[in-house]
């Protein structure tokens, strides 16, 4: 009988692997092998410079760690970065689970990321006191607190919005001829373009799933992490099926 596939996840922009804390305790509780990555520049990887192929490196490396392919998560900055790996080395994923990241990138896309980094280095420690306090407002204690503990790398913005800018997320998804599965929150901001993402996806005869998640915003896997863990565990139950 085939196994589970390994689970590898990717964090969101100045979080860090704690952005998983619940996911990963779930899945290791219900027998799964599970990997959750820091990305260069953030976490235990803060003050490396971040880079697109620096950052699919990491995640591939952590695929090859299990030695077999993997059914790769990612949220936010993740989910594009997850794409990227998944075109550039589709014989690494089982299958691919994007999250929040269905906004096609470009300089309106860049504005408030940008904005919201130069707002933030005019205060003390770049602002850290202000995003920890709105983290502890988006996510449970345990993940908030993880989340605080790993550092919150605002540095990393204009590297970040530098080469995702650059990145066309919907070619990426075309040449994906694994499985996908987009998985967004009912407010999220990031769904404007889902749709041609699902459609990219599905090119070639390939397939792909769009899910919404009722009541969930852009931290869909931090304020719903039950809900969005099972969600994995049924994609991945359906990989071992395939």
């Amino acid at each position: 009988m085939s196994t589970l596939p390994p689970i590898v996840l990717v964090h969101g922009i100045r979080l860090s692997h704690a952005e998983w804390t619940a996911e990963t305790a779930q899945l290791l509780e219900h027998g799964h092998r599970v990997a959750a990555i820091d990305l260069p520049g953030h976490g235990s990887r803060r003050g490396e410079p971040f880079t697109l192929d620096g950052a699919i490196d990491v995640i591939t490396s952590s695929i090859d760690a299990h030695g077999e392919p993997a059914l790769l998560v990612g949220h936010s900055l993740g989910g594009y970065l997850a794409l990227a790996a998944a075109a550039r080395h589709p014989e690494r994923l089982a299958g691919l689970v994007v999250t929040g990241s269905t906004a096609i990138p470009n300089k309106i896309f860049a504005a408030p990321f940008l904005g919201g980094y130069h707002a933030l280095n005019r205060l003390p420690r770049q602002g850290d006191t202000a995003s920890q306090i709105a983290m502890r407002l988006t996510a449970p204690p345990p993940a908030a607190r993880a989340i605080i503990d790993n550092g919150i790398a605002t540095e990393v913005i204009p590297a970040v919005v530098r080469d995702v800018v650059a990145f066309d997320p919907i070619a990426a998804a075309r040449s994906f001829p694994g499985p996908t599965w987009y998985i967004n929150g009912r407010h999220d901001h990031f769904r404007i373009h889902e749709r041609r993402f699902l459609r990219a996806s599905r090119e070639n005869g390939h397939s792909a799933e769009l899910r919404i998640i009722a009541g969930a915003g852009h931290y869909l896997p931090l304020t719903h992490a039950v809900e969005f863990t099972t969600h994995l565990e049924d994609i991945a139950a359906s990989l071992r099926a395939g």
